[in-house]
């Protein structure tokens, strides 16, 4: 019987996980409409973007690389099941750690992040941090195991559970009250001056929702933990969480740092809660690299041992390029109807998207470089990479905001994942070489760009012209790619009996 080729296989899981990304992310993609409407004022958005940046921190702290860890390490012990156990009994441990600290000393947390009068804010969200670290092992092993359609049910209930809930408190309860109707028990669960609170309220409850599906396989993976393996996966892991720190920095430490220095004349919050906003335009790229990772990262290790593994990493960026700037292309290019998505006083800061979005693209172009110091073992050099990044990232804000704001920020969030995209690229070729078509990549990127520039340049004046020769250019890169990729393509689809075993 013909064996499937690991190219199809990789692209039939990406699709599985995909559906349920794609769906997730409109779910919770909903929210940025609803928020950027219901808080008029960009200040309220910015409270929540510069809060969710420190999430972004102290998450990675809490999961420490155990996740990729514990791919690495099920994947070659025979007892995955001690695996899961070591690992999930360490996160527990931290978790609860980290919950009992942020009960007694969040007013503490609230003085540090200039956030004294929403002490409320940073307890929910540590709980938050808490339950979601939590439950990042058992979402792992789902993984592993292929169970793609229970971590997909499971991810849409955690974010359908989050838009019920913010709906609930921002929405009904209001209208409830300011209604004639009168229930005094729901008009208790209102306080008015909380607000933007009820955003974390919200999440708190649907990550507490979410953690009981796992109660079981929890209590399960307590049985046996093995310090000896746990010595060997952290120090696997502690490179990946300073990797993961750094790659925070690129991330989210803009929102941070323009509340900092921007100048005293402009209301920070705001500025931060337009850049917040646009940057919610990119989520398709966000999607795509998403939904590429959760399927790539188990198949990088599965192919470790094929002869034709190195073929395969260097195909796939191949394609992922290619499907990235059909994203750029197609959201820089229909960006009069994307706009729509955010509300109309938070569009000014829609020239940052087309920046955001080749930064995101770079990110998942270096996600598919990473692969070989993964396997090599080696993870330090993600450490290093992800290090320049947060340099790159820390200096241009630093030295830029204050002259050009957000824009700043947004060139920062490009140039720091070209860089260790050039980085990886280079150490790549001396420790674990892959035969990637730098040509080709190239081309494909830079005729991307090229066509967004020439469409901004001669920009037509009506709406309707101009998105239907926008859709010609879009076909002409497609054109493109299909006339340099027609052949190879088609062998991805076959199947693999002539070629030699795995």
């Amino acid at each position: 019987m013909s064996k499937l080729n690991p190219l199809k296989q990789l692209a039939g899981q990406t699709a599985i996980y995909g559906l349920s990304s794609v769906l997730a992310r409109i779910l919770n993609f909903l929210l940025v409409p609803f928020y950027t409407r219901i808080f008029v004022d960009t200040a309220e958005y910015g409270i929540i973007n510069e809060l969710y940046a420190y999430v972004a921190f102290v998450i990675i702290i809490l999961t420490y690389g155990m996740e990729t860890a514990f791919f690495r390490f099920a994947s070659r012990y025979r007892d995955s099941s001690l695996v899961f156990s070591t690992s999930l009994i360490s996160v527990l441990m931290t978790s609860v750690a980290f919950a009992v600290i942020i009960i007694f000393f969040h007013p503490l947390f609230a003085r540090m992040t200039g956030y004294e009068e929403y002490g409320i804010f940073i307890l929910l969200l540590g709980l938050v941090l808490s339950l979601d670290a939590a439950a990042a092992l058992p979402f792992a092993r789902l993984r592993f195991e292929n169970q793609a359609l229970k971590f997909a049910l499971i991810k849409l209930f955690n974010i359908c559970a989050n838009i019920f809930f913010n709906l609930f408190f921002l929405v009904f309860l209001p209208w409830l009250i300011s209604s004639n109707y009168s229930f005094p028990l729901l008009e208790a669960l209102y306080f008015p001056e909380l607000r933007v609170g009820y955003v974390f309220v919200s999440n708190l409850l649907a990550s507490f929702f979410t953690l009981l599906f796992f109660v079981r396989d929890i209590a399960g993976g307590l049985y046996h933990y093995s310090f000896r393996l746990f010595r060997k996966m952290i120090a696997y892991s502690f490179p990946l969480l300073i990797a993961g720190l750094a790659g925070t920095v690129n991330e989210v430490i803009d929102r941070i740092m323009l509340r900092h220095r921007l100048p005293a004349d402009v209301n920070a919050l705001e500025e931060i809660g337009i850049y917040g906003a646009n940057i919610k335009i990119a989520v398709l790229m966000t999607l795509f690299i998403q939904m590429f990772r959760y399927a790539f990262e188990p198949f990088v290790f599965s192919q470790e041992k094929s002869a034709h593994s190195r073929e395969l990493y260097a195909q796939v960026l191949n394609y992922f390029t290619i499907f990235g700037v059909l994203v750029f292309l197609g959201i820089t290019l229909y960006i009069d109807i994307f706009q729509f998505i955010i509300g109309p006083e938070y569009r000014e800061g829609l020239k940052i998207v087309p920046i955001v979005l080749l930064g995101n693209l770079m990110l998942g172009i270096y996600f598919n470089l990473s692969v070989w110091y993964k396997l090599k073992g080696i993870t330090l050099f993600g450490a290093f990479f992800a290090l320049s990044g947060a340099l790159v990232t820390i200096g241009v804000n630093y030295f830029f905001i204050p002259a050009y704001g957000y824009m700043a920020s947004a060139w920062a969030h490009f140039l720091a994942y070209a860089f260790m995209v050039v980085l990886a690229y280079i150490a790549g070729r001396y420790y674990y070489p892959i035969p990637y078509n730098l040509m080709k990549l190239l081309f494909y990127i830079g005729s991307g760009v090229f066509l967004f520039i020439f469409a901004s340049v001669f920009k037509i004046e009506d709406i309707f012209y101009r998105l239907s020769f926008n859709t010609l250019l879009i076909l002409i890169f497609a054109l493109m790619v299909f006339l340099k990729e027609r052949k190879a393509a088609a062998g991805i689809f076959v199947s693999d009996k002539g070629r030699q075993s795995d």
